[in-house]
């Protein structure tokens, strides 16, 4: 099949929430579910897209994550927010924790949101663009199970350890990162073995530590940190913040929990807001203004900012609506259709 469908974003979230809702999810846990895949497939990151419901749907067929969980709030008086995610999906648990946070990093300067209990598997920078649309600046952190080796060593240790970085802008997309620190994200490397395509040198190993470019052997051994020493020692960081400081799992005990790493990983996240203009009070000038004159000399170097591919695949989508394969309509029509039972 070669042929190619466009739907609205309407279209495909309702599509992606209705194969949720089917299979005995909660109205708030599949359309959370269901926002941040379609954001996924509007910017064309495919590794976070459509292709991630399968996971989503075999966590729930071996019994790791609930479908009915009600997220449950906790604050005090402090800077720390709370979220006890109840054993379900993170979305949920960020949507409710969210408000919570920008309120009080707009009164504190600063605020943390933690997030225990959860299953996780989406990207990150949905959550900190949320942040910065409302004028903050943001950090997210989460480990995964492990999966990669640290610098030196041959076998899986450390999580794929996401960090998502954002600043808000005036009239402008937010500047917004968000990668693995592994090589590249364990998503990059499920896609290259679905197409049947090698991987580049320097992304994995294989279960003997010896390096490789196959990605079924990838998946059977370990990644790689990204830069070396610098990131194992990031993604070290990352287990510590976000795993060991809020009381949560670590990669290797998120391993050893779930017994697999097929279906999403459960564990903790971290989310840091910062207000820029608490953080500049009474030392002159608007720090947002500031900013977009270190944007610009970067822009002028004709480099460009990150996220710029995903933002304009935003607008394309936006405007004439996101394309799917012949066999991705299929996917969802079977999962649609077949709910669990289209799942190993």
């Amino acid at each position: 099949m070669t042929d190619a469908t466009t739907l609205t974003a309407h279209e495909l979230g309702a599509l992606i929430e209705e194969i949720f809702l089917n299979v005995g999810f909660s109205t708030t846990q599949a359309g959370a579910l269901a926002r941040v895949i379609l954001a996924g497939e509007q910017d064309a990151c495919k590794s976070h897209g459509i292709y991630r419901i399968e996971g989503c749907l075999r966590t729930l067929k071996q019994g790791k994550v609930d479908p009915q969980a009600t997220p449950k709030l906790q604050q005090d008086a402090s800077a720390i927010v709370r979220v006890d995610a109840k054993g379900g999906f993170a979305n949920a648990a960020f949507e409710l924790g969210a408000p919570v946070l920008a309120e009080r990093a707009h009164s504190l300067g600063l605020a943390a949101l933690v997030i225990n209990d959860c299953t996780h598997f989406s990207a990150l920078w949905p959550e900190v663009e949320a942040l910065t649309d409302l004028g903050l600046a943001a950090i997210a952190m989460c480990p995964s199970y492990a999966t990669v080796a640290p610098t030196g060593g041959t076998k899986p240790l450390l999580g794929t350890n996401p960090l998502g970085f954002g600043w808000p802008r005036k009239g402008a997309h937010p500047y917004v990162f968000d990668f693995a620190t592994s090589v590249a994200a364990r998503g990059e490397v499920e896609l290259h073995r679905i197409a049947g395509k090698p991987l580049p040198e320097g992304w994995a190993m294989d279960e003997n530590g010896t390096p490789t470019t196959d990605a079924t052997l990838a998946l059977e051994g370990a990644m790689l940190p990204f830069g070396g020493h610098k990131g194992s020692a990031i993604s070290t960081m990352i287990e510590l913040l976000a795993g060991v400081m809020i009381g949560d799992m670590t990669s290797p005990e998120a391993l050893e929990f779930l017994g697999a790493t097929n279906i999403a990983p459960r564990h903790g996240e971290l989310i840091i807001a910062f207000s820029p203009e608490k953080f500049a009070e009474g030392r002159g000038g608007a720090s947002l203004d500031r900013a977009e004159t270190l944007f610009d000399a970067i822009l002028g170097q004709g480099a460009r900012l990150p996220s710029q591919r995903r933002f304009a695949a935003r607008a394309e989508s936006q405007a004439n609506g996101i394309r799917l394969t012949a066999e991705e309509v299929a996917l969802l029509e079977r999962l649609r259709k077949d709910g669990l039972k289209a799942v190993s």
